[in-house]
């Protein structure tokens, strides 16, 4: 056995006060981080109704700009069970679609929730997997779309997100024989992409996408509604 002499006790006092540290501080940063950006969120909203409140009651009523968007979202869900109120909201929809710049920033915007909630035929339901951006290179997407070059090379729209924020990100066309499908569900790859690939499965299992399937839709004309391998109208 090979005698190691221990370190002087400052030495070992400094090693263990720097892990203990460094612990530490990998623990706060994410509570840090969270506590921003719920304080930055919380004083946005919370000050839209402050400057109009405090004249009529004196002072400020911390809160009061959350409860009164929690109530109007409420009332919205409320109004869109309703025949008529769905109506009303959807004519509201279409309006502001068609204000000049209000519309440019409405439309995408409504269809990237649109897409996260996968609630309609634009949302994300097909998870899948690309060379992206060099051969070797793998990366995690959403189809979204098949169209065809004038050339006749049929392509995949997809959507790939960054992380951790998969609201930003780009679109990619790749051709249909490059891209492979997964068996990840949307709530995976969301978690995937979130994490920064942390919440990752143990395995991928991809699957070729069938050139026939893209095919077959385009002979029909029309923008595609991906959904879990296969592709409708």
């Amino acid at each position: 056995m090979t005698y190691q002499p221990q370190k002087p006790f400052f030495q070992r006092l400094q090693g263990h006060a720097r892990s203990t540290l460094i612990a530490g501080v990998l623990i706060l940063i994410p509570v840090a981080i969270t506590y921003v950006l719920v304080k930055w969120a919380f004083d946005t909203i919370d000050g839209v109704l402050q400057p109009y409140i405090e004249p009529v009651v004196g002072r400020s009523i911390p809160g009061l700009g959350l409860i009164a968007l929690a109530l109007s979202a409420y009332l919205l869900g409320l109004l869109w069970t309703k025949q008529v109120g769905r109506r009303a909201i959807r004519a509201s929809q279409e309006f502001l679609l068609r204000v000049p710049v209000v519309g440019a920033v409405y439309s995408p915007a409504r269809k990237l929730i649109e897409s996260f909630t996968g609630d309609s035929a634009a949302g994300f339901k097909r998870v899948v997997i690309v060379e992206y951006p060099r051969e070797g290179a793998w990366m995690i997407g959403f189809l979204t779309g098949i169209t065809a070059f004038d050339s006749g090379e049929t392509v995949g729209v997809i959507y790939l997100p960054t992380a951790p924020t998969p609201n930003s990100g780009w679109v990619a066309m790749i051709p249909v024989e490059n891209i492979y499908d997964t068996t990840m569900s949307v709530p995976e790859a969301m978690s995937m992409v979130l994490s920064g690939g942390i919440s990752s499965p143990l395995g991928i299992d991809l699957t070729p996408m069938d050139p026939q399937e893209a095919a077959e839709f385009l002979a029909q004309g029309g923008m595609a509604a991906v959904t879990e391998g296969k592709i409708e109208d």
